[in-house]
């Protein structure tokens, strides 16, 4: 038995009707209760990111958001103390959540005016990655920009994330995740990506990338997805112009 969504937004039972058998007042009570919970978990669905209908704890770094399978990765460059990357977050996630074919790739790029602040965030964020999957380390992102300080003043002492544990406090006195950051940081580098946030558009299939500086609206994203979706030729004679 399987669930199917209407044209007309409507919610239809798709299978066997052999299924339902007796009276009918009991068929009606069967379907009611049936309609019920797929409105539940619809509603459930609605309320809560991509990032909490992963998988428990798939591969990572770099993290991903959104569909593994998308043609198209949105790799951000991006600092923890950074205003601009904390004011663009929730955007880039809507912009995400509304367009599949595309994926959202995190990469650590802790400025120097913002450190050791900066770094500390990251480092965080990976072991909440390391312990709880993609699901925990986008959560941590979320929390990070929500209780910090910001522009390198960092998170207060008062603050302990939430979920907090042994493995997670293990990992922090590891090197680990500053063998992950400080390797996003020499991609950057060797890509001449030096602000945050910046963007780096990938196309898996053609191969084809372009790099965006700022808080690039959603309208621009588009644009760069369909000139990198566009044939060669096309895409070359847009850029001419």
């Amino acid at each position: 038995m399987s669930w199917s969504s209407g044209g007309d937004d409507s919610v239809r039972l798709a299978g066997p009707q052999r299924i339902f058998r007796g009276s009918p007042r009991k068929r009606r009570v069967l379907i009611i209760a049936a309609v019920c919970a797929a409105l539940l978990f619809g509603l459930l669905a609605l309320r809560h990111p991509l990032w909490l209908h992963s998988r428990a704890k798939p591969a990572g770094p770099p993290w991903v958001y959104g569909r593994l399978d998308a043609r198209f990765t949105l790799v951000e460059y991006a600092d923890l103390e950074c205003p601009y990357c904390r004011e663009y977050f929730p955007v880039l996630r809507h912009w995400v959540d509304t367009h599949p074919e595309v994926n959202w790739q995190w990469h650590h790029l802790p400025l120097s005016i913002h450190d050791p602040a900066a770094t500390q965030d990251a480092r965080l964020a990976e072991c909440s990655g390391e312990v709880g999957g993609a699901r925990e380390f986008w959560a941590s992102i979320e929390w990070i920009y929500r209780h910090t300080r910001g522009d390198g003043t960092g998170l207060p002492t008062s603050t302990a994330l939430p979920g907090m544990s042994g493995a997670i406090s293990a990992c922090l006195t590891s090197h680990r995740p500053d063998a992950v950051i400080s390797a996003q940081v020499r991609e950057a580098e060797r890509d001449h990506i030096a602000a945050t946030p910046t963007l780096r558009l990938v196309d898996r299939q053609g191969g084809r990338t372009i790099t965006l500086v700022g808080l690039v609206e959603g309208d621009a994203l588009l644009s760069a997805v369909d000139l990198l979706a566009a044939p060669t030729n096309e895409s070359a004679e847009r850029i001419s112009h």
